[in-house]
């Protein structure tokens, strides 16, 4: 036998052997208590739990099939969606943020422009404003005839059809608890905003609005397993609580009933967040010194924040973020000495209750790797926070001022937080914010919660 053969034929003997170790090993691993699925696919009764709130729509878009998985707690069914394609969707996402960065790049512009006429009001200074608001102008109208078109696009191809098969035909009656729904999209569309599809703005005919807003309360979810380790951790709580036990409330360490407040509206190479302080003063007028820790100007470093986050079990971010689309672990949120990314996010553990992120681009992933949903809102969720409330893309943050003001007056009772409340709260304030400007979707379109 040549040298070389003897070489390869050794080689597949050293592959066979390492490939009966892993199996021994892994054999070896699920004996043990707690391991016994340990690398093999959650079994589907395992995961109908998931649906215990109400349905879960995982809507799978390939090349060869789209369809939306309806799981109930009875069981999952198949919707096949023909109008839906790959193709579609990809070009849909594609058009969606191409127009969101011409926005955010507008919007930037701008917000330059007026703190250079803040510094120095010079006849130059103040033509350049008005040219970078005409641009805003501009950039603003072509963000709201997409949406308005990817709006009626999600919704004949998916939204009409998941709710019409589940009997969410009809406006929930005045006075009565509305039913949830989860999202999970999947491809390209993990960067869409599936719970605002439909038509808004037109008259409704027999009952039966064509908007998903007008019919359901929607959540996201990253997957089942997660929305399921969400509620579990709640239900923990809760048999702890009926046990007599005030202790649960510690999450291993997180103060309980605290919210952590990072304030920083004048980031150092950022133009100026002029709404930060009236969030701030909402926050600290809602939850007394005790119940609160307020980070701002230089307080609100990096090493601050990832020392804080973990003692916390609420925490609310006003600030720049940004998302790297190309790399979503290096996007953030931008404090005052750098940038706390996904990735430093990501390598802690929390077990807090709500984090919300009043901040630029917070829930947009990454445009190349569109099956990961690899975004700070994620991120937290994943990492143990239970209740994410978020923002797609960069909004006036006037606007998300008004939001937030209003879920957190919603949501605190004499200084403690309800998250269980979140998902409600904020589609009751985004529901009223769009019936004031349905044909302006900029304005309520980005606010979304993941959570159960």
């Amino acid at each position: 036998m040549a040298e070389a053969e003897m070489v390869q034929a050794g080689l597949v003997d050293r592959r066979m052997a390492l490939a009966r170790e892993w199996d021994d090993l892994v054999e070896q691993v699920r004996e043990l208590e707690g391991f016994e699925n340990f690398l093999r696919p959650p079994r589907l009764n395992s995961l109908l739990p998931a649906a215990s709130g109400g349905p879960v729509v995982v809507v799978n878009v390939s090349r060869w099939s789209c369809d939306a998985l309806i799981v109930t707690k009875e069981g999952v069914r198949t919707l096949k969606l023909p109008d839906l394609t790959l193709g579609h969707a990809t070009e849909q996402a594609n058009t969606y943020l191409r127009t969101l960065q011409n926005a955010e790049r507008a919007w930037q512009d701008y917000l330059r422009a007026k703190d250079a006429v803040d510094v120095s009001a010079t006849p130059a200074a103040i033509r350049a404003q008005s040219l970078a608001a005409a641009a805003l102008m501009k950039a603003e109208h072509s963000t709201d005839r997409m949406l308005r078109s990817l709006q009626g696009w999600l919704w004949d191809c998916i939204a009409e059809p998941v709710l019409n098969d589940l009997g969410l035909d009809q406006e929930p009656l005045a006075g009565t608890l509305w039913p949830r729904l989860w999202w999970c999209p999947t491809g390209p569309l993990t960067l869409l905003p599936v719970h605002t599809a439909g038509y808004h703005g037109e008259p409704v005919c027999d009952g039966a609005p064509r908007t998903v807003f007008d019919r359901v309360v929607s959540s996201y979810t990253p997957t089942l397993r997660a929305l399921m380790e969400a509620r579990a951790v709640r239900e923990s709580a809760d048999r702890t609580s009926s046990n007599g036990d005030p202790s649960h409330t510690d999450f291993d360490g997180a103060d309980s009933d605290r919210i952590l407040v990072v304030a920083v509206g004048d980031t150092p190479g950022q133009p100026r967040l002029y709404n930060v302080a009236a969030e701030r003063d909402m926050l600290t007028a809602l939850f007394p010194p005790g119940r609160r820790t307020l980070l701002e100007g230089r307080d609100a470093n990096r090493r601050a924040g990832d020392e804080q986050l973990t003692r916390h079990r609420w925490v609310h971010f006003s600030c720049h973020g940004d998302q790297d689309l190309a790399d979503p672990s290096r996007g953030g949120l931008l404090l005052h000495d750098g940038m706390l990314t996904i990735a430093d996010i990501s390598a802690c553990q929390f077990r807090g209750d709500f984090a919300s992120l009043s901040a630029c681009k917070t829930a947009v992933g990454g445009i190349d790797l569109p099956d990961e949903a690899i975004t700070l809102a994620s991120a937290l969720h994943y990492t143990g926070y239970r209740h994410v409330v978020a923002a797609l893309w960069s909004v006036d943050d006037s606007t998300a001022a008004q939001v937030f003001s209003a879920v957190y007056g919603d949501i605190t009772n004499e200084g403690r937080l309800q998250p269980e409340a979140a998902a409600s709260a904020l589609h009751n304030v985004v529901r009223a914010l769009r019936d004031e400007v349905p044909d302006e979707p900029r304005i309520w379109t980005p606010f979304t919660h993941i959570g159960p």
